[in-house]
């Protein structure tokens, strides 16, 4: 078998509107397409044994052994990878469990879709499977708990740690969107101007003095013992010869710990003797060059975790320990007690698994124990000096128990301290008296407090402390979305984008589009090229400036990786034609329209698709949406728009030279089309569908028509406006037009205006694509044949992986059938054709450069015409 290609999908795509993070894995099962598992001797027992756990996969069978029990009936290999690929992400700790198999149009060749949580861990459970079903197809020996730690380890680079997790997961809870935008922990919630930004449990709220603060312990205490809160006594030193005077301001028992530190790193608890004291000295100063020296208080350890001046969780934490027995030596009872379920690697479970280090093997010491020692009956052995979860401690929830007083300390200290979320660990034999009476201290106060201890503890209730957080960042009535306006479609989508930019724009709001040229924001191109992908209408929803986005969204980006979004307010299809057909297992329109809908699917139910009543497939599309429909039509009499209409629906019409909408029986005229000069004094059809798929959408919207009508007066169509959109340049003797026309629909498109175009001659430029069907081609060319009186073709790119002189002679034949004795000139240099137009131009010619043959066709006739007037 070969992997042919692995795709990530990350947004909605056309597998899936709501399962957004899908692996699609194309597979060529070669020789194996012949042999289905029940022709594999003894590949049910293999699989069986190796992966036990597939007998929870229910598969079409609809119940437990489903999956096996089609495997002893038969079915194909790609099915069977699909499923292990799901399964051991499952035993890697990431339960996923949406698959699909589909043969394609092509014999053996397959397209496995399994969903996913971490990037990485899913790609590599995409090789792996294929490899495990070759090793037991083979009937060799396979490792998988290799497979199965690697990915492990891979989700533990990758995830989003438990307390940002949290965060996200809250948000997705109330429908919030949300981008991660580095490879840690910087999220953003929310698009456009309405988003907040927030790393680990710090947010953008959180103040950066406040920070500094907490991070200096010694800063910090002197504040606190300043506003009369109680900590524990002590001192800051850097230099050794300092360490005498400090055991004797402190005295015995003592805590070392680093200025700097954090997550319990470097300290060392219940030091008693000078020795020890110089040992846990050096070791602080190996994380800060400054080390705090305190009083070791008796007692508990607590965290008390506020939100937004509100405390909103209580922790005793326990130190990782074991409990002897009088049989087992320590390291044997951390083995046992790291069989727990609960504990696992790095944060995949409430608990971490107990590791030895300095820390642990100092601790044993100080009792003149080692990891052979056989602790007595009932003794607990403590194995870490901190609580820390990350560390095998434990967590009990005793929020309900803090008592009143110790609630106003701890508002009052993140107060004091100045953080809106704000982690303070006290050291008292309880919460349940004052602090002020039964002795106990504060030790520390933490920004980036850890939420993993309130959200999952070891006993107690668990604490939906990300809940407080979303509260504060999107109070009631802050909004976590800009408008989003999609816009797909074989022909015209990117100028309808730019026409809605524009009435969007010219109603005072600050708009961000992406078209098949450029990335905008307003006025100004922040990035060139094709940028209709997921990739860039991110761009423009990470943008903190942007008001609204109207996005362009090319089929290509759908396939490559799903939508850069999960829902629109308006989703618009100008039309489904034949383009870009047998790529991408893409043959037919229905396969075609199947792409486009995932914009309509993607809608909002409340939200609206706009759609070409005009096209059978569009149609199509809107009786299967689930959200309101309204269509455009260049003929009011269509039959789609007057049921539409009849029973109440909106519509807009071409209609007596009008763009008008219609609301059930009511007429709302726009305006005139010679008055709106992107349709070229209403001489171009596909242009006036443009305008009322435009229209429609900002109707919709809420813009009104008078605006809407001003704007369309003003939207002119230009190489600035417009680049590529029928861009006519007036020399003295000559036109030339450049048009980005690429397929049948949009060569029609042109000839039906070139027939109200009065020239001695016309004279096109076209070119061929080496990835279009050869019939797309012959298509282009008979249609070119049909509208120019002379044709150059300039065959300098396109290729795709295919000889030029094929794909000329492709076009020449299309000629040929049309036009035997059609005058073609082929000159494959693009700077040479112009030169070559120029010098043969009479008066009068008419010069139309299609399929953006010629590189910056429209920067070098703009040039030309320069030099011509003296520019």
């Amino acid at each position: 078998m070969k992997i042919l290609g692995i795709q990530v999908l990350r947004g909605p795509n056309i597998w899936s509107i709501k399962r957004k993070k899908l692996i699609q894995m194309r597979l060529d099962l070669e020789e194996m397409e012949q042999y289905p598992t029940n022709l594999i001797d003894g590949f049910g027992e293999r699989i069986e044994k190796l992966i036990p756990t597939l007998y929870t996969h229910r598969c079409s069978k609809g119940e437990p052994g489903g999956l096996l029990m089609r495997i002893e009936e038969g079915t194909w290999m790609g099915h069977v990878i699909e499923h292990i690929a799901l399964e051991i992400q499952t035993l890697a700790g990431m339960d996923t469990g949406f698959g699909r198999t589909r043969q394609t149009k092509t014999e053996g060749i397959y397209n496995v879709v399994f969903s996913y949580l971490e990037e990485k861990a899913g790609l590599y459970a995409a090789e792996a499977a294929v490899k495990i079903a070759e090793a037991l197809i083979a009937g060799t020996d396979y490792d998988l708990e290799h497979d199965i730690q690697k990915m492990r380890e891979l989700r533990e680079l990758e995830r989003l740690g438990p307390s940002t997790g949290s965060i996200v997961d809250e948000a997705i809870s109330r429908d919030i969107p949300w981008i991660r935008l580095n490879k840690s922990s910087l999220v953003q919630l929310g698009y456009g101007k309405n988003q907040v930004r927030f790393r680990a449990t710090m947010t953008e709220r959180t103040n950066s003095i406040a920070v500094d603060i907490a991070c200096n312990k010694d800063e910090t205490k002197r504040l606190l013992q300043d506003s009369a809160i109680p900590v524990a006594k002590g001192v800051t030193i850097w230099d050794p010869e300092d360490l005498d005077n400090a055991i004797l301001a402190v005295g015995y028992p003592m805590v070392f710990k680093p200025l700097d530190g954090n997550h319990g790193k470097g300290a060392t608890i219940n030091v008693k003797t000078d020795e020890e004291a110089r040992a846990a000295f050096e070791y602080a100063q190996n994380y800060s060059r400054k080390v705090i020296i305190e009083k070791f208080i008796t007692g508990y350890d607590f965290r008390i975790l506020v939100i937004d001046h509100q405390m909103v969780a209580a922790a005793l934490r326990v130190p990782a320990h074991v409990t002897g027995n009088g049989q087992l030596t320590i390291q044997e009872l951390i083995d046992k007690e790291n069989l727990d379920p609960r504990r696992g690697y790095g944060h995949e479970n409430v608990l971490t698994e107990i590791t030895v280090d300095r820390d642990t093997l100092d601790l044993l010491a100080k009792k003149e124990y080692t990891l052979e020692t056989v602790p007595p009956q009932g003794e607990i052995v403590y194995l870490k000096s901190t609580a820390n979860l990350s560390t095998g401690g434990t967590s009990i929830d005793v929020t309900d128990l803090v008592h009143p007083q110790n609630v106003f300390i701890s508002e009052r200290i993140s107060r004091v301290i100045g953080l809106d979320i704000c982690g303070i660990d006290i050291m008292a034999e309880n919460l349940t008296q004052p602090l002020t009476e039964n002795g106990g201290v504060v030790l520390e106060v933490n920004a980036a407090p850890g939420f993993r201890m309130h959200l999952a503890p070891s006993e107690g209730l668990p604490r939906n402390v990300a809940a407080p957080v979303i509260d504060m960042l999107y109070p009631p009535g802050k909004s976590t979305r800009i408008p989003i306006i999609a816009v797909t479609g074989t022909n015209g989508k990117t100028t309808t984008t730019r026409l809605i930019a524009h009435i969007v724009k010219s109603n005072g709001t600050r708009v961000g589009f992406t078209t098949s040229d450029g990335i905008y924001v307003q006025n100004t191109m922040l990035m060139k090229g094709d940028t209709t992908g997921p990739v860039s209408a991110e761009f423009i929803l990470r943008d903190p400036t942007v008001e609204f986005a109207v996005l362009e969204t090319a089929r290509g980006g759908i396939l490559r990786a799903g939508l850069g979004f999960n829902h629109c307010d308006i989703g618009v299809i100008t039309n489904i034609q034949e383009d870009h057909l047998g790529i991408s297992d893409i043959h037919t329109l229905d396969d075609l329209a199947r792409v486009k809908s995932v914009i309509i699917g993607s809608v909002k139910r409340s939200g609206w698709g706009v759609l070409n009543a005009d096209n059978k497939y569009c149609i199509k599309i809107a009786n299967a949406a689930d959200c309101n429909i309204a269509y455009f039509s260049m003929d009011e009499k269509n039959p789609v728009i007057v049921e539409h209409c009849k029973a109440g629906g909106i519509a807009a019409i071409y209609e007596n030279g009008y763009i008008t909408v219609k609301k059930g029986d009511w007429k709302i005229r726009v305006e005139k089309v010679t008055h709106v000069p992107l349709t070229f004094g209403g001489s171009v059809d596909f242009m006036i569908q443009n305008v009322l798929a435009a229209t429609l959408a900002t109707f919709l919207w809420g813009y009104k028509i008078e605006d809407i009508r001003m704007s369309l007066e003003t939207f002119i169509p230009s190489a600035a406006q417009t680049p590529g959109r029928m861009n006519t340049f007036k020399f003295k003797e000559f036109k030339i037009m450049v048009d980005f026309a690429h397929n049948p629909d949009g060569f029609n498109g042109i000839k039906s205006y070139l027939k109200t175009v009065d020239a001695t001659e016309h004279i096109g430029v076209i070119s061929a694509t080496g990835d279009r069907r050869d019939s797309d081609n012959l298509e282009i060319a008979k249609i070119s044949a049909q509208m120019f009186d002379k044709i150059i073709i300039c065959q300098e790119k396109y290729l795709r992986g295919r000889p030029p002189q094929e794909l000329i002679d492709l076009l020449i034949t299309g000629i040929r059938e049309v036009k035997p004795d059609m005058d073609i000139i082929i000159n494959n240099n693009g700077d040479d054709c112009l030169k070559y137009m120029m010098a043969t131009a009479r008066s009068g010619s008419f010069f139309t450069i299609l399929s953006d043959t010629i590189d910056d066709a429209i920067v070098k006739v703009t040039d030309y015409l320069d030099k011509e007037f003296g520019v």
